[in-house]
C-alpha cells in the first residue's frame, strides 16, 4: 500500500450569488484544490476568494479549466481541436495565475475539467497539446490526467504529470471514469474504501472488473452534496492505515 498520496478537490465552482459546495469545510481536508476559472463555473470574485481560502489552509493551488459551458457545468461534450483545447487551458490558467500572484502564491498544477478532461482521454493529441501549452507557460506546473494510458503517454513524451484516480466516481471496464451530469450524495465509507483500493493499486469497475491504478493523487468533487463528509471519511481511513497526505509536487518529486 502507498503511504503518501495527494488528496485533491474540485472547488471554487460558485457563480455570483449562486453558491455551490462548501469549500470552507472541504479545503481543510485536502492537500490540493482545483479552482474553476470562469468557463464552466466560477467568476473573478469566486476565484479570488478560492485562492485566499487555499492560502489560508496551506493547500496547493491548481487551475481547473473547462469548456465554455456555464449552463451545462462543462460536463456536456464539445468539439475542440488540440490547438483550441490547449488555448482554452492556457487562457484559464493565466486568469487564475494573476489572482495567485496577487495573493503571493502560485499555480502548482492544471487539471482539465469534466468533458474537457474526457476529451484528453479520447484524443491523445489533445492531451499532448494541453501538456505542451502548460509546460510553455511554466515548466514546473504539473498537468493532472487520469492514471493509466493517457497519463503515461504524456509522461513518456517528457511532460510533468500527476496521475489521478477518483474516490467518488465509478469506473467502466476500460478504466475510464463515469462522469455524472448532476452528482448526488454518496456513502462516505464507500468512497473512503475506494480511496484505500487506489492506494493498494486498483479499483473495481461497475461490472466487477479489476482495474489496475497507479496514482499520485486522489480526487473528490466539491459539488457533490456531502463532499466534506466524504473528505473526512477518507482522511479518517487514511489515519487508520498510516497514510499521509502531501501536495502533488511532493508526491511526484521522485520522478522529476
Amino acid at each position: 500500500m502507498k503511504t503518501v498520496i495527494d488528496l485533491n478537490a474540485d472547488a471554487g465552482e460558485s457563480f455570483g450569488r449562486w453558491k455551490l459546495g462548501d469549500d470552507a469545510a472541504l479545503l481543510p481536508q485536502v492537500s490540493s484544490v482545483n479552482v474553476a476559472c470562469g468557463w464552466h463555473a466560477g467568476d473573478p470574485g469566486t476565484m479570488r476568494r478560492s485562492v485566499e481560502l487555499a492560502v489560508s489552509n496551506g493547500v496547493a493551488l491548481g487551475a481547473h479549466p473547462g469548456f465554455p459551458d456555464l449552463a451545462g457545468f462543462g460536463r456536456r461534450a464539445m468539439a475542440m481541436s488540440p490547438a483550441e483545447a490547449a488555448d482554452a487551458c492556457l487562457y484559464q490558467y493565466g486568469a487564475l495565475r494573476a489572482f495567485a500572484a496577487e495573493a503571493g502564491t502560485h499555480v502548482a498544477h492544471v487539471k482539465p475539467h469534466g468533458a474537457l478532461y474526457g476529451l484528453t482521454l479520447r484524443d491523445p493529441d489533445v492531451a499532448a497539446a494541453v501538456a505542451g501549452s502548460v509546460a510553455t507557460a511554466d515548466p514546473d506546473v504539473l498537468l493532472v490526467l487520469l492514471a493509466g494510458p493517457t497519463a503515461q503517454g504524456v509522461i513518456d513524451a517528457g511532460h510533468r504529470v500527476a496521475r489521478e484516480a477518483f474516490a467518488d466516481l465509478d469506473y467502466d471496464d476500460n478504466g475510464h471514469i463515469i462522469i455524472e451530469p448532476v452528482p448526488e450524495a454518496k456513502d462516505p465509507e464507500v468512497c473512503a474504501q475506494q480511496a484505500i483500493d487506489v492506494l493498494n493499486g486498483g479499483v473495481t469497475s461497475v461490472n466487477g472488473k479489476a482495474i489496475d491504478v497507479d496514482a499520485d493523487t486522489i480526487c473528490l468533487h466539491g459539488d457533490r452534496p456531502n463532499s466534506p463528509d466524504i473528505a473526512r471519511a477518507i482522511r479518517a481511513r487514511f489515519d487508520e492505515h498510516g497514510v499521509r497526505t502531501a501536495a502533488m509536487h511532493d508526491v511526484v518529486a521522485s520522478r522529476y
